[in-house]
């Protein structure tokens, strides 16, 4: 049987779902589905896990 999971339509550039993608493949925990380039379904309930996470990825970056 089909199971339904709550989803959040992320629009992003291509550069910052890359970096999703990259946190997403240690647990899959995050993305639900892979639209197209510009676009991903987050599972609603780790949204706030999936943005501390993409936070942290960005500030190491900018730190540099």
């Amino acid at each position: 049987m089909p199971k339904a999971v709550k989803g959040v339509l992320i629009e992003c550039d291509p550069a910052i779902k890359a970096i999703i993608l990259n946190i997403d493949q240690e647990k899959h925990d995050y993305i639900v589905e892979d639209l197209d380039e510009q676009h991903l379904m987050v599972k609603e309930s780790q949204l706030p896990s999936l943005k501390a996470k993409l936070d942290e990825v960005i500030g190491f970056f900018s730190a540099l």
